[in-house]
């Protein structure tokens, strides 16, 4: 099993940045990918960024493109995100995400409890 604990969310004005952070552990032999997806009230789960093992391929929210920076540090089992220019539209519950290859050699994608951001207008 593995469990992915976010940290970093805030209540923030516009225009104001923060960096959240998420750490997987358990029982993981290789990360494949780790990211950020979030939820706002009312609306389904969207992309906001992913990045591979490699750190090669980023994949970014359209909404978020030229804000947003993804970053990892898979030798500490860990993924960040640095956010700025928020916007009270990025309101939302953020969601580490992580695609790792087990000891037991299972593959399986994970999902964190989230960390609430808020940006006041």
């Amino acid at each position: 099993q593995v469990q992915l604990g976010e940290s970093g969310g805030d209540l923030v004005r516009a225009g104001g940045s923060l960096r959240l952070s998420c750490v997987a552990s358990g029982s993981i032999s290789v990360i494949h990918q780790m990211g950020w997806y979030r939820q706002a009230p009312g609306k389904q789960r969207e992309l906001v960024a992913t990045i591979t093992n490699s750190g090669s391929e980023k994949d970014y929210g359209v909404s978020v493109k030229g804000r947003f920076t993804i970053s990892k540090d898979f030798a500490k089992n860990m993924v960040y995100l640095q956010m700025n220019s928020l916007q009270p539209e990025d309101t939302a519950v953020y969601h580490c995400y992580a695609d790792v290859l087990l000891t037991t050699l299972q593959r399986h994608q994970y999902w964190g409890q989230g960390t609430q951001v808020t940006v006041s207008s």
